[in-house]
């Protein structure tokens, strides 16, 4: 005897029928709070507004998520890697949740199909599909609670989608890599916004690396951490850091 996982009642009279079975083939169930996960997808470009004038996206929803998903992630490392310091731990974790990381996660889960926003413009969204991820991750916890999106994410996501072995031996974090460098050298180090270029949508921000004073490296981005990364990537290129943080 076993049992059959049906489909919400309220599904086949649902005009969002296809969204309904799009959750389902991505993350294994079907939504309760559909409102929730069709805010998730809605990107700040295409902010609804409503009758008090409030403009509503995924921004909060991301908000959300994001802390969701590190303390998922954080629990997950913490328990894989029982005599590993919390230096190990947090760059592990930095590589799960990079930005870089969740954009490529989205398009291989094919998350981006689904995100609503200026179709003209979206070249210069360069975190949209990260953002949306997390954002999805932020309706299904108050959607189902943090039981339950944890065994999603560590079932269907992580281990599906990284493999731990691989990322011991990958170093993405350019910044953390040049931070640890100048310590161990008795460098000063310092990353300065020095102009913001365009507006609204179209902003970005270049960032100067100062290692003791002096211009080391330039990044520019859409945000400021990708600028820093950015700024960072130059002056490890330039100073010769290998992987181990020396010359």
């Amino acid at each position: 005897m076993y049992s059959i996982k049906l489909r919400p009642f309220r599904f086949y009279f649902s005009k969002e029928k296809h969204f309904y079975e799009a959750i389902k083939n991505i993350f294994g169930f079907y939504p309760e709070n559909i409102f929730l996960y069709k805010l998730a997808f809605r990107h700040k470009s295409q902010a609804e507004e409503l009758h008090n004038g409030i403009r509503i996206s995924n921004e909060r929803l991301e908000f959300l998520g994001d802390t969701v998903l590190s303390t998922v992630v954080a629990d997950y490392l913490f328990r894989m890697f029982p005599f590993k310091d919390e230096g190990f731990l947090t760059e592990m974790r930095s590589k799960i949740v990079s930005r870089a990381q969740l954009n490529k996660l989205s398009l291989r889960l094919g998350l981006d199909q689904l995100i609503i926003h200026t179709q003209e413009k979206n070249n210069i969204y360069r975190s949209i599909k990260g953002d949306a991820f997390e954002a999805i991750i932020g309706a299904m916890y108050l959607d189902k609670g943090f039981d339950f999106t944890r065994r999603v994410l560590i079932n269907r996501v992580i281990k599906n989608n990284f493999d731990l072995n691989e990322l011991i031996n990958t170093d993405l974090n350019f910044k953390s890599k040049l931070i640890e460098w100048a310590q161990k050298e008795k460098k000063s180090i310092e990353f300065v916004v020095i102009q913001e270029v365009g507006t609204g949508y179209h902003k970005q921000y270049l960032v100067d690396v100062l290692i003791n004073q002096e211009v080391a490296g330039k990044g520019q981005d859409y945000s400021i951490k990708g600028a820093e990364q950015n700024a960072a990537m130059k002056a490890v290129e330039q100073l010769g850091i290998n992987g181990n943080g020396k010359h």
